[in-house]
């Protein structure tokens, strides 16, 4: 009994991801994006709350910034992590770093690194040289119990140079 149970969860759990996940990044050649250079804000979720309680499950943060231009590279010039409140945690990226076509580059937050809290986020800026396709910036948040969830970053602000 105990184990279908963990069956229908995990089988739930994965294909919530899959749902999640897959309409996002579903994106033809002809919708693909060209930029010089964004700044994506990414959430982040260091806790989510369990019913009906509002226990808080402490989760593993993996920001990722994957440089998807088969051609060219890209510079991160920031990684800023913000807590809850809005104030700036931590910068994770002093100088810049070059990813080459194709290569990826992520921060991790523990589970034991509660200080963002719930309504953290990152603020990434990159830029290229010419217009490249965009990377897909994004958090993966990871749980005890198989709780596995990504977070898409979300373009605000489009570089004019």
């Amino acid at each position: 009994m105990m184990r279908k149970n963990f069956r229908r969860l995990f089988v739930g759990a994965l294909c919530a991801v899959i749902f999640a996940v897959v309409p996002q990044h579903a994106v033809s050649a002809a919708e693909a994006v060209l930029s010089k250079g964004q700044t994506v804000y990414v959430p982040v979720y260091s806790n989510i709350f369990t019913a009906p309680k509002a226990v808080p499950i402490h989760l593993a943060n993996i920001l990722t910034i994957r440089n998807t231009d088969l051609h060219n590279a890209i510079r991160v010039t920031s990684a800023d992590y913000y807590g809850t409140k809005g104030a700036l945690i931590k910068k994770y990226y002093r100088q810049s770093v070059t990813l080459a076509p194709l290569e990826t580059t992520y921060v991790y937050l523990s589970e034991q690194d509660q200080e963002g809290g719930f309504g953290a986020n990152f603020i990434v800026r990159w830029q290229a040289d010419r217009e490249v396709n965009a990377p897909i910036i994004e958090c993966l948040m990871v749980g005890s119990q198989g709780r596995t969830f990504v977070s898409p970053g979300q373009v605000i602000r489009e570089e004019t140079r």
